[in-house]
């Protein structure tokens, strides 16, 4: 049972209890007025970049616009074609031998056939003789690598580019 001394060391406690709310309340609002002058003083060092970004701005965009151009201007240049041809490989020689080694083989037909009906040309540099630049795109290598190192396709259509460096490119022929 409570007694009416008991009563009074209960109002002390919640007396002493809420004054350091208060405190704390006092506390936020000052750390609040902080944060907002911190807030203010970040928004005025982005507003002066922003200033000086702008005025810059059309510099870098004349810059990167000639830059533009030159590369448009290139690229025609270096994709100048001298040459196209499709072709059907046969890759059924692949399929003499072990299963492990088909894959690597059909590529090293296509390879072959390429360098040989394209007149891809080896350059003797010192002792060792290099072969022409070759470049087989992502495609035909997926084709050939579709099932597996175990069953290479039996033929594959390519289009055969050769451009003014002679870089001769393989690409999948349309509707393959």
């Amino acid at each position: 049972m409570d007694t009416i001394e008991d009563k009074g060391v209960e109002e002390e406690i919640t007396e002493k209890a809420e004054e350091p709310e208060e405190d704390v309340k006092e506390q936020s609002a000052e750390e609040a007025g902080a944060e907002e002058e911190l807030e203010t003083e970040a928004e005025t060092k982005e507003e002066k970049e922003a200033e000086s970004k702008e005025e810059a701005e059309p510099e870098e965009a004349e810059a990167e616009e000639k830059e533009v151009e030159e590369k448009r201007e290139k690229k025609p240049e270096e994709e100048e074609i001298v040459e196209e041809r499709i072709y059907t490989i046969p890759l059924r020689r692949a399929w003499i031998g072990p299963r492990k080694k088909r894959t690597p083989r059909a590529m090293r037909i296509v390879k072959s056939f390429v360098q040989r009906h394209m007149k891809v040309e080896t350059e003797v540099k010192g002792e060792e003789e290099e072969e022409g630049r070759l470049v087989i795109s992502n495609e035909v290598n997926e084709r050939l690598w579709s099932r597996g190192i175990e069953k290479p396709p039996r033929n594959i259509r390519v289009r055969a580019v050769k451009d003014k460096e002679g870089v001769v490119t393989l690409y999948l022929a349309e509707g393959d």
